[in-house]
């Protein structure tokens, strides 16, 4: 089983790679079809399984699925160890199965886990808890399936962006360290640097509480009119956080998707009117 699970992650990295609408670190999605986006996910399987269903990918070709922070949370042994890493699986091989149609960006937990630097969620330490859930679960194999993940972590982009004008990532530089952010870490391949402080992927992943002059900043230096992120926690799923800002989330029973047709163009009161709240979703 160990050696099963390796494979499939490192055949999701370089499905992550060769995904045919990336251009350097960011998918292009075309101006055709219908892209389902969604929030920080942190081992929701009933979410999962609802957006799953929502995109209906095998009936749907032309229709993309945006995915993000799979790890950290969700459900416990009987120990109170974290098993995400078990969803993380099957979005592997959900990317395996529709390559040309999901597609996972990279975000803060995926930086955590893969430098195994502390990062606390109601009050737990989480890499803590999933570690010590791989090592039962794999013994003496747990550094390979480790390192297999942390493979598959890295090879996600970092963000996606739409013809018409909508750009996807985890987050944005916050005010106070915009000015240190390189846009060149969209185009080349990253480095462990990259994804510390004050790296320009952990800026770009990191940042909260962006004022509107540092979203109207990004939407000119990104040449996008409206963003969708993650990272941020909303209490009832979404929020409207600036004049072009929509944040959702999906780890909750509050958890929301945005379907968003790739043809049209739109404002943020369009969007806001088609959220669809996963519970919804049979």
């Amino acid at each position: 089983m160990p050696q099963t699970i390796i494979d499939l992650l490192e055949k999701a990295a370089n499905a992550n790679h060769a995904d045919p609408f990336r251009r350097g670190n960011v998918i292009h999605l075309p101006a055709k079809g219908r892209l389902v986006a969604t929030g920080d996910i942190h081992g929701h399987r009933r979410n999962f399984e609802r957006i799953v269903t929502f995109a209906d990918l095998p009936n749907n070709p032309q229709t993309h699925v945006l995915l993000q922070e799979i790890i950290h949370g969700g459900p416990k042994d009987s120990q109170g160890r974290c098993l995400s890493h078990q969803l993380l699986f099957d979005v592997a091989r959900y990317k395996l199965r529709f390559p040309e149609q999901v597609h996972i960006i990279m975000a803060n937990h995926d930086i955590a886990f893969f430098h195994d630097s502390e990062v606390v969620k109601n009050g737990r330490e989480m890499n803590r808890s999933i570690n010590s859930a791989l090592d039962e679960q794999f013994q003496h194999n747990s550094e390979r399936v480790r390192e297999a993940i942390n493979k598959f972590l890295y090879s996600q982009p970092l963000a996606v962006r739409c013809q018409n004008r909508i750009w996807m990532s985890h987050s944005l530089p916050s005010d106070r360290f915009a000015d240190q952010f390189d846009p060149d870490i969209l185009n080349r391949p990253l480095t462990d640097s990259d994804t510390i402080r004050p790296g320009s992927t952990y800026l770009l992943i990191w940042g909260r509480n962006h004022s509107q002059q540092l979203l109207d900043k990004m939407a000119k230096l990104f040449d996008v009119d409206i963003f969708i992120l993650g990272h941020q926690a909303q209490e009832q799923g979404w929020s409207r956080a600036g004049e072009n800002l929509i944040i959702i989330a999906s780890d909750h029973n509050h958890g929301c998707l945005l379907p968003i047709e790739l043809a049209k163009s739109y404002t943020i009161d369009d969007l806001t009117s088609l959220i669809v709240p996963l519970t919804s979703i049979p």
